[in-house]
């Protein structure tokens, strides 16, 4: 039997994975903090990113969804390796395990975990880990349906692959919005790495170039378009740093005196800056979408409690919609 003309056809099996972080804080700094519950306190983050989550569910139609967790958002394993990783945003007066937060965030936090539990969408972690550890798990994991990671992270550029699954990265940098869907076609073209293995030719360029948002030097004189050249020319970093080992390449003396200056870094900067494939992931439940919340008296009240009858509600729609 074949389905009527106009009926909407199911969407392809999704698993979409959240950074959780990434995404709530862009929901703070979006809106502002006057919006707020019923006794007075800011939801601005609550909101957003209930809204957020609501927006993609309706326009992507995921069958699976993971909103991933920082258990460890700055690994004394990645510290070890490079001592500033991340050390700009420890908060100040503590042992540096600590991340400085807006005041009005920390507590919104909680909130926007109860209202996933109520809802029936999973979270997921791992001890020792950061959320792009998580979502680079659970991504490499997949073997069966395509995976959308989301984040305002463009570190998670390097998981971008076709292959056993698609897995595209949807960069909300700019704003869900703005936000753009990327395959490995457009890490290359965007970034000038070699399409063959953009995703892992970006964590490549990203260690080469540097990140000051997460206290990575780079090698000095080497910024983002060099490092897209030499890894077009040479096609990986060991071919880089091979290359500039035999002085029977082309590769210009300067250039060698700065990969062999920066040895040390580039040996320690590319375990801190892939993310994990093999981490010990846990999740609050199954990962498959409900059609309706798991407790829905529960999320009436967070959402009376909170003032959050609009978002919730456009996510219990989306929910259904699917």
């Amino acid at each position: 039997m074949t389905a009527p003309e106009n009926s909407t056809p199911a969407p392809d099996p999704t698993l979409m994975l959240l950074d959780g972080a990434s995404l709530w804080f862009r929901a703070f700094h979006a809106i502002p903090e006057k919006v707020t519950a019923p006794d007075g306190s800011p939801v601005n983050a609550v909101r957003g990113f209930v809204d957020m989550v609501a927006s993609l569910i309706r326009t992507h139609r995921p069958t699976r969804l993971v909103v991933c967790l920082d258990l460890d958002w700055r690994p004394a394993f990645r510290v070890a390796a490079i001592p500033s990783y991340k050390a700009h945003r420890v908060a100040a007066g503590s042992d540096g395990t600590v991340e400085e937060v807006p005041p009005a965030l920390l507590p919104q936090v909680p909130v926007i975990l109860e209202v996933l539990a109520a809802a029936g969408i999973a979270t997921g972690g791992a001890a020792g880990f950061e959320a792009d550890d998580v979502l680079g798990t659970l991504a490499a994991r997949e073997t069966g349906d395509r995976v959308i990671v989301v984040s305002g992270d463009r570190d998670l550029l390097q998981v971008v692959t076709d292959s056993p699954v698609p897995v595209r990265v949807l960069y909300a940098g700019r704003g869900l919005a703005k936000a753009e869907l990327f395959d490995p076609a457009l890490v290359a073209e965007r970034y000038g790495v070699p399409a063959e293995r953009a995703g892992a030719a970006y964590a490549e360029l990203a260690a080469l170039r540097g990140d000051p948002s997460d206290g990575l030097p780079g090698v000095k004189g080497v910024g983002e378009k060099t490092a897209a050249s030499l890894l077009q020319q040479y096609g990986s970093l060991d071919a880089v740093r091979a290359a500039a080992l035999d002085e029977s390449t082309s590769l210009a003396k300067g250039m060698r005196v700065k990969l062999a200056a920066a040895a040390d870094y580039l040996d320690a900067a590319l375990p801190v800056v892939r993310v994990a494939t093999d981490a010990d992931v846990e999740l609050s439940r199954s990962d498959v979408l409900p059609a309706e919340p798991a407790d829905p008296e529960q999320l009436t009240a967070l959402a009376q409690r909170w003032g959050l009858e609009r978002p919730v509600s456009a996510l219990v729609a989306a929910l259904a919609d699917r």
